[in-house]
């Protein structure tokens, strides 16, 4: 089979040919229908995560079929559309695994990242973390969910987001454009904090109904005078000092949620955080649980990411490409 693979830090990934694996017991063989291209994809090349296995077939927004099934994997049948998401497994028995969260368990393993992804054309992956996908749902344009869509619904909820809220969300890349319309979808009122003007029109065709530009005006500012404040501000802007920016922008009792960031350290204005007791989270992507949740929701509200399809021979380049800064909505490596 076809695959790109990702040999070390700093070094391009490169196509190459390798074995179609065989699945055995607890494992699931997919032939993959699409790959999302991930920021953290482009982390992965360039050494960010210490924890990384090389070599390694990177992707973690996996759609496709089941194949074959090794013994011990009840509920799917060769031929079922599936999902694989950024979380590849967990030890199974921590106090946080048998309570379904699985995101959090200490031994976790990332798709990708530690073990092979989905930049192939066919992919190995645990029984228990890989999502049937609802009826209807074009597998192509829903890669992207398995992670964006999984992150930006995840934390929208874990940051208490209701039809009563105000949800501010900065960055409007694929986690913030999806997490404006989920907002929506639960009947919040939302704002999207981009950096220049231009992001305006972007922002009012999602449905937001204010715009700041933080070049242009201060966030916190211009989200305190949105009828008092945000009640959950999501950033999935990569960039801590964004989320900073714009956390006084809360309403009393509100919540930032962390969803992008970089590393540089968050900095809080403790006063105003006691006084208004503000809290600030973090949220990783999700476990299998949350995942069936950020499915079955799209599906409903039909909500799907704008996506640019891409061959598998043009992921390097889409990497090299998002490293650079380019835009052409969100790359969807498809198979034939």
């Amino acid at each position: 089979m076809r695959a790109v693979l990702a040999t070390g830090a700093n070094i391009p990934p490169s196509l190459t040919d390798r074995p179609v694996p065989e699945p055995g017991p607890g494992e699931v063989l997919v032939k993959i229908t699409a790959c999302g291209v991930c920021f953290t994809d482009l982390n992965l090349v360039r050494g960010h995560y210490p924890f990384a296995r090389f070599p390694v077939v990177p992707g973690h927004e996996i759609t496709g079929t089941v194949a074959a099934l090794g013994s011990g994997v009840p509920g799917l049948s060769v031929g079922d559309p599936v999902g694989a998401q950024f979380l590849y497994d967990s030890c199974g028995h921590c106090d946080y695994c048998v309570s379904g969260e699985q995101i959090l368990c200490p031994s976790k393993r990332i798709t990708g990242i530690v073990a092979d992804g989905g930049y192939a054309e066919y992919g190995l992956f645990k029984g228990g973390y890989v999502t049937p996908l609802p009826a209807g749902l074009d597998p192509v344009a829903a890669a992207p969910l398995m992670c964006a869509g999984l992150t930006a619904f995840n934390g929208l909820r874990r940051a208490g987001a209701t039809a009563d809220s105000r949800v501010a969300v900065i960055g409007s890349g694929g986690v913030g454009a999806l997490a404006v319309r989920y907002a929506l979808a639960m009947g919040a009122r939302v704002a999207l904090v981009g950096r220049s003007a231009s992001g305006e029109t972007h922002a009012k065709d999602l449905g937001a109904e204010l715009y700041v530009a933080s070049r242009d005006t201060d966030p916190a500012a211009a989200l305190k005078a949105w009828d008092g404040g945000a009640d959950v501000i999501l950033n999935a802007a990569p960039s801590t000092a964004a989320a900073a920016a714009a956390v006084t922008g809360l309403a009393p009792d509100g919540t930032l949620v962390l969803c992008g960031y970089d590393n540089a350290p968050l900095t809080l204005p403790v006063p105003p955080m006691v006084l208004n007791r503000l809290r600030v989270m973090a949220s990783p992507s999700g476990s299998p649980h949350d995942l069936r949740d950020t499915l079955a929701f799209s599906a409903q509200h039909r909500i799907l990411p704008e996506i640019t399809p891409i061959g598998l021979d043009e992921a390097p380049a889409a990497l090299e490409a998002m490293g650079g800064g380019a835009g052409g909505g969100r790359r969807v490596i498809t198979f034939a």
